[in-house]
């Protein structure tokens, strides 16, 4: 099937076109730049310097490379252009960049307020419109009582469809009744019909209005360990109070991150102001870390949100 949709169906140009033409809505808050053209050079060159580099790697580079250069036809089209789905760290780097450029308003949305996935949407000030249909919000319903599912197989049997990451947005689970799903609302049809199970479990899918998402924001509380490293498998397990052999199965099953990026090994070493993500239990932000006076133990500050 995934190959059929990729070869021959006519979702072919939403599945692979990188930035689609959309309206916004007027609910969320824009950022107008209000400085000279001659930032368009210096944002464009953005995703190039020192400062960014530090913080992307070579793929995101290029991904807000393109964003800028989206930014900069919509301004001189005066049109709006809108992204795919992004990672926090590029949806902060573009916004950030695009404040500098000249006649350009911007906003990133994901469906709901603590959403990580954004879509950012791009263009001239008088060519903002409010159609709410950049982000559709999907119920996965079924029964999964005796089958519990993860984020993971979500977004597999997603994927398995034929759609492309870049198109799904946040996955909120809703334990054993399935899970609601943020997509690009040019899919919604194409889900609809075609999603029929996760995992071994038949479900159904059908869209409902963004307002009848159900979240919470995140609960937080601050943690703070002794280790004799760095390891991710150390503050992680002292984060989340779990064991190092609970969280190395979860770095080899593919549901950690560190910045938003996989990890596969145990070893990878953090710094201060580090994110981990644990897929179904929240974040951990590393604090201060002070080296005690024999130099042998790091204390670590931080604080954790849990899912």
């Amino acid at each position: 099937m995934a190959a059929a949709v990729s070869l021959a169906s006519p979702l072919r140009r939403v599945l692979h076109v990188p930035f689609a033409r959309r309206a916004i809505p007027t609910s969320y808050h824009f950022f107008p730049s209000g400085r000279c053209h001659a930032a368009l050079s210096f944002a464009a060159a953005a995703a190039g310097d020192s400062a960014v580099k530090a913080s992307l790697d070579r793929n995101a580079a290029e991904e807000l490379r393109s964003i800028l250069d989206m930014a900069q036809r919509a301004s001189q089209r005066r049109d709006v252009f809108h992204t795919n789905f992004l990672t926090p760290p590029i949806v902060k780097e573009c916004m950030l960049a695009i404040e500098k450029l000249a006649d350009i308003k911007a906003v990133a949305q994901g469906g709901y307020p603590q959403a990580e996935r954004c879509r950012v949407s791009v263009g001239h000030p008088d060519s903002m419109t409010s159609n709410p249909d950049v982000v559709a919000a999907l119920s996965i319903s079924g029964n999964f009582r005796l089958e519990p599912c993860s984020h993971g197989d979500f977004l597999g049997a997603i994927l398995g469809t034929g759609i492309t990451r870049d198109k799904v947005g946040d996955i909120l689970l809703q334990g054993e009744r399935g899970a609601q799903v943020l997509v690009d609302p040019e899919l919604v049809d194409y889900l609809t019909s075609t999603l029929e199970k996760v995992g071994k479990v038949g479900v159904s899918c059908t869209q409902i209005p963004l307002l009848a998402l159900e979240y919470e924001p995140p609960r937080t509380k601050s943690f703070k360990t002794v280790e004799s490293s760095l390891r991710v498998d150390a503050l992680g397990s002292a984060g989340f109070k779990i064991s190092r052999t609970k969280l190395a199965s979860l770095i080899s099953a593919g549901d950690v991150r560190v910045n938003w990026s996989p990890v596969s090994k145990n070893g990878v070493t953090l710094k201060a102001g580090d994110i981990v993500s644990v897929s179904g239990m929240g974040r951990l932000k590393i604090g201060e870390i002070v080296t005690t006076r024999k130099g042998k133990r790091l204390v670590v500050d931080g604080y954790v949100a849990y899912h």
